[in-house]
């Protein structure tokens, strides 16, 4: 594959945390890449810096050291302005909290991402419709998050992240706040939408059964990342 064909290239990523005069290595010299479409689970104990890893990817957060690398502009020659644009363009987050507007109706709380990159208010709304649709809560567009159920909490949070037809999908333990039926069909979802929207796809996750419907399962290890598929 030619570089233009990774929306994600890491090269000898690590980070260390300062604690004081304590250092504390979290992660060292890891080295991956995801390709368009591709959907990658990355497990791991708690603690071990998976997290991490993932707002590393989103360029929410900086290594220590190394390079990452999206759409194949390095992070580290930009300002935080232009990360923040090309997070906008590229990138969709989901986290275990849904991270929804209170006041916000879903559509509004969907909306959001479309006003912040200067879409009009009619096409960001019907923009928003659409993808509020896609998940299933066409009937639930006007409720706020305190009228959603959890499930349909988060279906709101994904159709956000997702409404700007990001490249990627980066998302943080996404069911784990769900319960086992909740956290399947929200998984069945996101892995559906995915595949229409060909974008790829990161998740973060404990859940040894969800890690393993991915395309590649890594694992994040006393600081090293290995493949498990």
């Amino acid at each position: 594959m030619s570089n233009q064909e990774y929306i994600i290239e890491c090269q000898n990523i690590s980070k260390t945390y300062i604690d004081g005069k304590l250092q504390v290595p979290v992660l060292e010299n890891l080295n991956f890449k995801v390709a368009h479409g591709q959907s990658v689970s990355i497990v791991g104990a708690s603690g071990s810096g998976k997290s991490t890893l993932l707002h590393i990817l989103g360029g929410l957060d900086k290594p220590t050291s190394g390079s990452i690398r999206l759409m194949g502009k390095d992070l580290s020659t930009l300002s935080q302005n232009s990360i923040g644009k090309l997070r906008n363009q590229y990138l969709g987050f989901v986290y275990q909290f849904h991270h929804l507007l209170p006041d916000f109706t879903a559509l509004e709380n969907v909306m959001m991402p479309l006003l912040i990159g200067h879409k009009s208010k009619a096409e960001a709304e019907q923009q928003a419709l659409i993808m509020l649709e896609k998940v299933g809560l066409q009937q639930r567009v006007m409720h706020r998050p305190g009228e959603l159920s959890g499930g349909e909490r988060q279906r709101a949070a994904i159709a956000r992240a997702l409404v700007t037809h990001p490249a990627c999908l980066l998302a943080d333990e996404p069911t784990g706040n769900l319960d086992r039926r909740n956290a399947q069909n929200v998984l069945d979802m996101m892995l559906d939408l995915q595949s229409e929207m060909n974008a790829s796809l990161v998740v973060v996750t404990h859940d040894d059964e969800l890690a393993s419907r991915f395309d590649e399962v890594l694992t994040v290890y006393d600081g090293s990342l290995k493949s498990l598929v």
